[in-house]
């Protein structure tokens, strides 16, 4: 029986965490399951993305994360990244029953088109939504065709 096919055992994996010897030989040729979490955190960034006439918007949902925790980035030019870590408090004395929510680093990447203004890109976080507007560039004025003068000779 295949069990990577279902769901819960995924999730039982990662409310058993078991952290790996890094020493160990095995390990270094095997993605540890803090990368495997990471990575799963990364995926499950879930997003809006809305065109309007005059600009692209991100919606992300980011509760119990601030403002100053989220990173707002292009790079290469034209690529948007939003990225963070969602931390769990640690309270002393307390012990977790259940934790469902998800904890961990966060990251989304998105291809921006050619009509991003990057100069005007901008981030707004309120009640744990997380918008980042992409304003578009002005289309480009037709081209006139150029007159060639013809010399008679």
């Amino acid at each position: 029986m295949d069990f990577g096919r279902f769901p819960i055992i995924s999730i039982l994996e990662d409310m058993f965490e078991v952290h790996e010897d890094h020493n160990n030989e095995k390990s270094r040729n095997n993605p540890s399951r803090t990368y495997v979490r990471d990575a799963k955190a990364m995926a499950a960034t879930p997003v809006d993305v809305i065109e309007h006439p005059n600009a692209y918007a991100f919606v992300f949902d980011m509760p119990g994360i601030k403002g100053d925790e989220i990173k707002v980035q292009v790079e290469n030019e034209n690529v948007l990244v939003v990225s963070g870590d969602r931390q769990r408090e640690n309270k002393e004395g307390v012990k977790y029953v259940r934790m469902e929510r998800r904890m961990g680093k966060f990251m989304r990447k998105f291809q921006l088109p050619d009509n991003a203004d990057l100069d005007k890109i901008s981030a707004v976080c309120h009640d744990g939504v997380l918008e980042v507007t992409v304003p578009k560039l002005p289309p480009p004025e037709p081209k006139k065709p150029k007159t060639i003068q013809v010399q008679v000779s």
